[in-house]
């Protein structure tokens, strides 16, 4: 009983506050379509940017926030991590290449300009060398020629195909395993230890 005397004296209350509010009349309500288009965008509020609201679920962004292989490739931290990776699937010729081009490409005497030309093409390239990565072999015939004179932009081609492969295949691949889940779940965790 009380809980009806309650609501009886809620709803007297919102009947006085209801008889002071203007009623609008309907030719009021009724707008041109111009005019009611505006009134809706005012209506509606500021545009908001869909990339900083996304209403796509956060399994479906999350690679997004995932390193890329040109961060993973300059960051000591995810470099071990991969490399570790690919010892495991037996495929780190391609990252060994790939280094062994980078460090080529800081050579300033000519003497060992020719010298780690040789070097990365016997362990990389060679037909049935130990650590022969799968490039084409146009690609090699280029390269062998260029051994002759070899310039800091000899083995470009060769990384250019390298690098896509890995971040094809090899980085994808890497950013789904355990090892890298492993690496991810440390980094958010060091800051209270």
């Amino acid at each position: 009983m009380p809980k009806f005397q309650f609501s009886k004296i809620r709803l007297h209350k919102f009947k006085d506050l209801m008889k002071n509010v203007k009623q609008s009349r309907r030719s009021d309500i009724v707008l041109s379509r111009s005019g009611r288009k505006k009134d809706i965008q005012c209506l509606m509020g500021p545009r908001i940017n869909d990339a900083t609201y996304s209403s796509k679920p956060s399994w479906q962004t999350d690679h997004k926030l995932q390193p890329t292989l040109e961060k993973m490739l300059h960051d000591k931290k995810y470099l071990a991590a991969f490399r570790s990776f690919l010892k495991s699937e037996f495929s780190e010729e391609n990252l060994e290449f790939w280094l062994a081009c980078e460090d080529f490409k800081s050579t300033a005497s000519p003497e060992d300009l020719h010298l780690k030309a040789e070097g990365i093409y016997q362990e990389f390239m060679q037909p049935l060398a130990s650590r022969e990565i799968n490039v084409d072999h146009h690609i090699k015939e280029k390269i062998k020629k260029s051994l002759e004179k070899p310039s800091l932009s000899c083995f470009d081609e060769a990384q250019k195909h390298v690098y896509l492969l890995m971040e094809r295949d090899s980085c994808p691949r890497f950013l789904h395993s355990d090892a890298y889940l492993s690496l991810k779940y440390k980094s958010r965790t060091r800051w209270y230890i």
